[in-house]
């Protein structure tokens, strides 16, 4: 195992976000039909914010039931908007930390993903599930 790797090694370089103003019907068909559970939120190019599937999951349990459903049918998403479901106080790290150090902050934090931010720029993000699968390939 790299003692030193950076995170540029293993995170998704191709980040899926979602604009401040996309309502919560949007996020709930980007999380189903790409299967993720996490998506940076951004207002032009920077990062404001980051939603999770179980930010969506606290306020409505109306699509828990059928995750390959490709409709969104859910009243109470007309309440809110991203902006008030999302995370807005975020840790995030750059390209340059190290895998290690990233596990070190999701270990001790209570989220799953990290926002990757170069020069004010996302360029990516790092969860634990890609943190789980470095690990697996190590052995």
């Amino acid at each position: 195992m790299k003692q030193r790797a950076p995170i540029s090694d293993i995170m998704t370089k191709d980040v899926i976000t979602l604009n401040h103003k996309d309502d919560l019907e949007t996020a709930e068909r980007i999380f189903k039909k790409k299967k993720i559970r996490h998506i940076p939120v951004v207002s032009g190019d920077k990062i404001i914010g980051i939603l999770s599937y179980t930010d969506l999951l606290r306020i409505s349990f109306a699509d828990a039931i059928d995750e390959d459903q490709d409709t969104v049918d859910t009243v109470v998403y007309n309440m809110f908007t991203i902006e008030q479901v999302m995370a807005k106080n975020l840790t995030s790290i750059t390209s340059a930390t190290t895998i290690k150090e990233a596990a070190e902050i999701l270990a001790k934090k209570e989220f799953h993903a990290l926002p990757v931010v170069d020069n004010n720029k996302l360029v990516g993000i790092v969860t634990t599930t890609d943190l789980i699968n470095y690990l697996i390939k190590q052995f």
